[in-house]
């Protein structure tokens, strides 16, 4: 079946900021930072999108708390939550504040364990500012950290909000469902936010070179020089110390947040490590071909060191076979990928042999103004979800 869509749907979008709070349910699966922007324009429309989230990162102070706790990251989670956050006279700026606060990274660790114990204490302008009962869970939970923090544990530029995620996490018997619930109530999140797996994994990719590469952080370019031989194939693995193949299955509670998806959206960022990660979850590729809704995915407009040698073709292709690789038997693709969406102007590759291979597999392709020329790298946040949600 079919129907015509216009984009931009002027008519529904406008209907959609009047009453954002019965807008679509329109699901990412995603990490990392590259859909924050988008997440901010989106809660104007919606306050149904839902984000499932990898946790599989391993740089920056996430990798700090996972050495020390074996435990997911919670850095992408957190950032998502804010961008999420109610912005508005009826939400809780002083919470964004403190879970949006990093400790200074010049303080010796003697002044950054006294300024933590006057947040756990409630004494510290950012805490104190804050009412209660909020205030007292938000101490609870930095007392809870506190106490299994280990001795020698770098505080420098530690974001409070991880902190306190991981204090919840701890407390709530190793678990990030109650406490992500929690930190959503605090700041009224627009939308709902999960880790696509609560498990502890890292990933590891193996090149074409024959190399393998375990960890997130050496993936991206950004902590390391980026990978210089294309990414063969990517999997879950127990740690970078013991790199044995260790799956992870999708709860039930994010297989109902799949199955009540209006429209599944595989979004711009980190090819592997934000999109494909979530893929590798047992159950997601199943829970995506059983639900009707249209499935689109959003190529990158910048240079993402991640696909290194890759055409938009073998994206495309990669997707939908990482998609299929879950099934017990394979699906026609349009259970899995319906459209592709982008700006052809800033993107190389779409050209006549792209489009034919698209119509092969039955993919549609929507090539529109999706950009601001003054920054053609990325996509302009207010076009790509009005584009989005007029597909609704």
């Amino acid at each position: 079946m079919t129907r015509p869509v216009q984009i931009p749907d002027t008519l529904k979008l406008t209907r959609y900021q009047k009453l954002p709070e019965l807008g679509p349910r329109v699901l990412f699966f995603s990490g990392g930072s590259a859909l924050n922007g988008l997440s901010r324009t989106l809660k104007a429309y919606t306050h149904n999108s839902i984000h499932l989230v990898s946790a599989f990162d391993s740089g920056g102070s996430s990798a700090v708390l996972r050495k020390a706790f074996d435990m997911p990251a919670v850095g992408d989670l957190r950032s998502r939550l804010m961008a999420l956050a109610d912005e508005t006279v009826l939400g809780h700026p002083e919470i964004v504040r403190l879970f949006s606060y990093r400790l200074p990274k010049e303080a010796d660790a003697d002044s950054l364990k006294h300024q933590l114990n006057r947040m756990e204490q409630g004494k510290d302008p950012l805490v104190r500012c804050i009412p209660n009962p909020m205030r007292s869970l938000i101490c609870h939970h930095l007392g809870y950290f506190q106490q299994a923090m280990p001795d020698g544990f770098d505080l420098r530029g530690a974001s409070i909000g991880n902190l306190i995620l991981t204090g919840g996490y701890l407390n709530n018997n190793r678990t990030l469902d109650p406490i992500i619930f929690l930190f959503s109530q605090l700041v009224n999140v627009r939308g709902t936010v999960r880790a696509i797996s609560g498990d502890e994994r890292q990933l590891m990719a193996e090149l074409e070179d024959g190399s393998c590469v375990i960890g997130q952080h050496l993936l991206t370019g950004k902590e390391v020089a980026p990978i210089r031989s294309a990414i063969h194939h990517l999997s879950l693995v127990r740690s970078q110390k013991k790199p044995k193949p260790a799956g992870s299955k999708l709860r039930k509670s994010n297989r109902k947040l799949l199955a009540s998806a209006e429209l599944i959206c595989y979004p711009p960022g980190s090819f592997y490590s934000s999109l494909v990660a979530n893929l590798l979850v047992s159950g997601v590729g199943e829970g995506v071909a059983d639900n009707p809704c249209p499935k689109i995915y959003i190529p990158n407009l910048g240079q993402d060191p991640e696909q290194f040698g890759m055409t938009l073709r073998q994206q495309v292709d990669a997707l939908i076979a990482y998609l299929q690789a879950d099934l017990a038997e394979p699906v026609p693709v349009s259970r899995l990928l319906n459209l592709v969406l982008l700006d052809s102007r800033y993107l190389s590759g779409v050209d006549e042999t792209f489009k034919a291979h698209l119509d092969t597999l039955g993919i549609q392709l929507v090539d529109m103004d999706l950009t601001d020329p003054a920054q053609p790298e990325v996509y302009d946040n207010e076009k790509l979800v009005s584009a989005l949600l007029s597909m609704t």
